[in-house]
Parts: C-alpha cells; sequence; structure tokens
C-alpha cells in the first residue's frame, strides 16, 4: 500500500488542513481529495500514512475520522518553518498605525491574499501587536497589483509589509473574511488565513511568534469542542 514519506510536505499538509479545519467530519477518500485538490491515489497514500502513525482512524461506515488532533497540530506547527520555506517581497508604507493600514486592505481584490502571521493573530486574538504585516499572494503580479493599491513601494531588505509567496496553494484553504472598523473609518472586510494555518505559521516566528500561537490556540480548540481525544 503506498505511503508517504513525509505527512508534512506541501501537498500532504493539505489534507492536514482539511482535517483539522474541522476534526469531527468523517471524510471520504474522494471527498478529501476534491476538496483540497489532490489526486484521488495521493490522497489515499497520506491518510494511510496518517493511519499508521495513529493520527486517523477508519469509523464503521470506513470513512476517515480525525484522532489526536492537538498532537497532530502542534507537531506540524513545530515542524513548520514559516521563514525558510516561503518566498517573500518586502514592501514600506509610512502608515503608522497598524490598524489604518490593514483597512485598507479592504480596496484589495478579496481573492488576491490572506493575511497571516502576527498581523493576522492581532485581527483573530489580539495578544500582540505587530509591527509589520504578512499577506499570502498568489505570485508577484498580485503583489505588484496590491502594493499599486495602497501606495507602497519595494525595498531590498528591512520592509515593514511583507507579501508571502506560499510554499503550496493550500495556505489559503479556509481563509476567512473579517469585519474591521477604526474610530475615524466604516467598516471593512479583509481576509485572514484560517486558525489553522495561522497557529502554524507563528508557532516557530520570532518575535513572540509562539507567545501569540498559544494564545489563538485556545481558540482553535473552543471551536473544535470538548470531543476530542489527545487533548
Amino acid at each position: 500500500m503506498r505511503k508517504v514519506s513525509n505527512i508534512f510536505e506541501p501537498k500532504a499538509t493539505r489534507v492536514l488542513r482539511a482535517l483539522l479545519t474541522d476534526p469531527q467530519h468523517n471524510w471520504t477518500i474522494r471527498g478529501l481529495a476534491e476538496e483540497v485538490r489532490i489526486s484521488v491515489g495521493y490522497a489515499h497514500a497520506v491518510v494511510s500514512t496518517l493511519i499508521d502513525l495513529g493520527y486517523v482512524v477508519r469509523n464503521e461506515t470506513y470513512k476517515i475520522k480525525m484522532v489526536n488532533p492537538t498532537v497532530l497540530l502542534r507537531r506540524w506547527a513545530a515542524y513548520n518553518q514559516y521563514d525558510k520555506v516561503n518566498t517573500f517581497l518586502e514592501y514600506y508604507t509610512f502608515e503608522r498605525e497598524i490598524d489604518r493600514f490593514i483597512h485598507q486592505l479592504s480596496a484589495v481584490d478579496n481573492t488576491s491574499y490572506a493575511l497571516t502571521s502576527l498581523a493576522g493573530a492581532f485581527l483573530i486574538a489580539p495578544h500582540v501587536r505587530p509591527v509589520d504585516i504578512h499577506m499570502y499572494v498568489h505570485g508577484k503580479e498580485d503583489a505588484t497589483a496590491i502594493a499599486k493599491t495602497l501606495g507602497i513601494q519595494p525595498i531590498p531588505r528591512g520592509g515593514n509589509v511583507k507579501f508571502v509567496i506560499p510554499y503550496d496553494e493550500g495556505v489559503f484553504y479556509g481563509q476567512q473574511r473579517l469585519n474591521i472598523s477604526t474610530s475615524d473609518q466604516a467598516e471593512s472586510g479583509v481576509n485572514v488565513v484560517s486558525n489553522i494555518q495561522l497557529f502554524v505559521d507563528l508557532y516557530n516566528y520570532p518575535a513572540r511568534g509562539l507567545e501569540a500561537a498559544e494564545h489563538l490556540y485556545e481558540r482553535i480548540v473552543e471551536k473544535w469542542g470538548k470531543v476530542l481525544v489527545g487533548s
């Protein structure tokens, strides 16, 4: 039976996101493959490996059921190196108010980006105030278009706005649209990655990333509910 050598390889993590987003959902292999846009054969290999490792089981109808979600999430987060696996494009904004800058993103095409790292955590589970903005984009073209909309300029290094070209498009799975407002501006919507992706990105991130991740973790487990194994 085919297996994968590493459950944290890029396309394998697509399966992890779907399973961890709703650990109580029961999946068929085909349904899971279609959900995360991978082949049925590869999905079967990932699931077979996860079964061997004790993270999923088959239920009475032979569907896939998640077990030990907290253990899997933490091991994935510990393995992931956000600052090494992604490509960063550095830009600079003179706007010093993080709230105001994030609000400006409401003018951007809502499918072209998703906030992550401390900026994403600041909106989902405020704990650490970020000094820069990280957002995933699908490619350099999106970064250029967003920068033009925001009126920001590229910089060789040390930018306070970082466009992140991801190691895999799966990082956009389950992204959230949040309504935000400032004291002098109307409410608007911005995109943030899923709480699962956010936790994984924060875990090894320097400058209080782990602290922000642990604060977010409480919200993830609360959303999962009390029907958890290995919590």
